[in-house]
């Protein structure tokens, strides 16, 4: 990814924007995804937004790390300060992966039999 395909700030809905015939759209929408499963699916609004603002975040991380990897100076304060922020929303989000609310087999089974 490079520097140019994430913008300076948060911008609400940026993912939206982001041209998808891009590998840079496509990782980014993929990583939401696989964030939301772990979350266990269907996320309220708080954390729909919460969970956006992680994937930003861990992609400015990542550009800046790039970036210093090249040689260029980059804001080591702007570093840790997104970092400590990163760390705090995913406090908020839970750490670790929850399972998805599935019905027992037979409610499973009934509703399948309703639909159809």
């Amino acid at each position: 990814m490079t520097c140019d395909t994430l913008p300076d700030r948060f911008t609400p809905r940026f993912l939206d924007r982001l041209d998808g015939r891009t590998q840079a759209a496509r990782a980014l929408r993929q990583r939401l995804a696989e964030l939301e499963s772990d979350l266990g699916g269907e996320l309220s609004y708080q954390q729909s937004s919460l969970a956006r603002r992680v994937i930003w975040l861990e992609s400015w991380l990542e550009t800046q790390e790039a970036k210093a990897a090249e040689g260029e100076d980059v804001a080591i304060g702007q570093q840790v300060q997104a970092i400590n922020s990163l760390i705090g929303l995913y406090r908020i989000l839970g750490i670790e992966r929850r399972a998805r609310d599935v019905p027992d087999l037979q409610t499973w089974m009934k509703n399948r039999e309703v639909a159809q």
